[in-house]
């Protein structure tokens, strides 16, 4: 009997302890301790993405990770999947909707499948610095385009900067836009983009960046425009002769996760990825800022490519070279967005 009465008490104490430590948990911004949870108890996060795991976007997302599986003590892992392990660029998007993986960061021109207005972000010279860019996504444009993912299933979480695109070939030095003309450029998805090369009588083509190498390799392409972490990080430089350094565009990634999967998640865990997410971004930007500048360094250190800066004087020749893309831009989506570029508002 008195067995039975201790028994009782135990039990009592041990249910108030579990529900003391429970509620404790929800009163504060992240859980305290589930290192016990079984595997099917846990929240997995599945974000998959399409370059290496040196670059920027490759650096953070592993990072990201890291702090989630800290901060929740396990309940929340994130697991990354780089270089297009699960899903190709043309695929991921679609994967993310059908709710296969949870999270992606695509580059921005990769959304404009969806919300074309996005290709905005793609204009040539509509930034001139990573502060120009995220002050005109806070703006009331940004917000527009932003808030236009609401409606397709999907969440959006921020920004990661890549860098600004630079020009290489193979064949001569690009010194101004004329040199362009019949050169094969691999191009990322955006009708905009397409553009940009087409008007200097370029020939563009869709190629997925992590077969680039084989394209550029067999000579189907002749150049290709993207940043220096990732022109070094695919070793695309081995197979270039000349690089033009024109900052002529804005590489960035839109981190989006599923949004019926972000909805059922509990509100402490939306609060942790969201601060987790907004920490990780100012270390991403100051990264991508370094990294390319490492990686310029590194090239002209090498002597293995040859490299040709363009003056402010031809930065704004080019960027008048390019007018028609705005005007194709404006006989799409009107004048709202580009009014509201930084170079509109000065």
């Amino acid at each position: 009997m008195y067995l039975k009465i201790y028994d009782q008490w135990r039990f009592l104490i041990i249910g108030l302890a579990f529900f003391l430590v429970l509620f404790g948990c929800q009163s504060a911004n992240y859980p305290i301790d589930f290192e016990q949870l079984g595997e099917d108890e846990r929240i997995v996060i599945r974000f998959s993405h399409v370059v290496g795991e040196d670059t920027p976007k490759g650096l953070a997302a592993r990072r990201f990770a890291q702090l989630i599986k800290e901060r929740s003590n396990g309940l929340v892992e994130v697991q990354v999947f780089p270089n297009g392990f699960l899903y190709k660029d043309g695929e991921e998007l679609e994967a993310l909707l059908q709710g296969d993986i949870q999270m992606i960061a695509p580059a921005t021109s990769k959304v404009t499948s969806l919300i074309p207005e996005w290709s905005v972000i793609d204009l040539p010279f509509a930034f001139n610095s990573y502060e120009e860019v995220h002050q005109y996504l806070a703006g009331s444009a940004g917000q527009d385009l932003i808030s236009k993912f609401d409606g397709k299933g999907l969440r959006m979480l921020g920004v990661w900067d890549n860098g600004f695109k630079q020009i290489s070939n193979r064949d001569h030095p690009i010194y101004d836009p004329k040199s362009l003309q019949f050169l094969k450029m691999r191009i990322m998805p955006s009708d905009i983009i397409h553009k940009q090369f087409s008007s200097l009588g370029a020939i563009p083509r869709e190629i997925d960046f992590n077969i680039l190498f084989h394209h550029l390799e067999s000579g189907d392409v002749d150049g290709q425009e993207n940043t220096l972490s990732n022109i070094t990080s695919k070793n695309l430089y081995l197979l270039q002769n000349y690089i033009t350094i024109s900052n002529h565009g804005y590489l960035g990634y839109v981190l989006l996760m599923n949004n019926q999967f972000w909805e059922e998640l509990p509100d402490h865990i939306q609060v942790l990825i969201t601060d987790t997410l907004k920490e990780v971004s100012e270390w991403e930007r100051e990264t991508a800022h370094n990294l390319n500048a490492k990686k310029l360094k590194e090239l002209e250190a090498c002597q293995c490519i040859d490299i040709y800066h363009l003056s402010p004087e031809e930065r704004r020749s080019w960027a008048e070279e390019f007018q028609p893309v705005y005007d194709y831009f404006i006989e799409r989506f009107g004048t709202k967005y580009i009014e509201a570029l930084p170079k509109y508002q000065r």
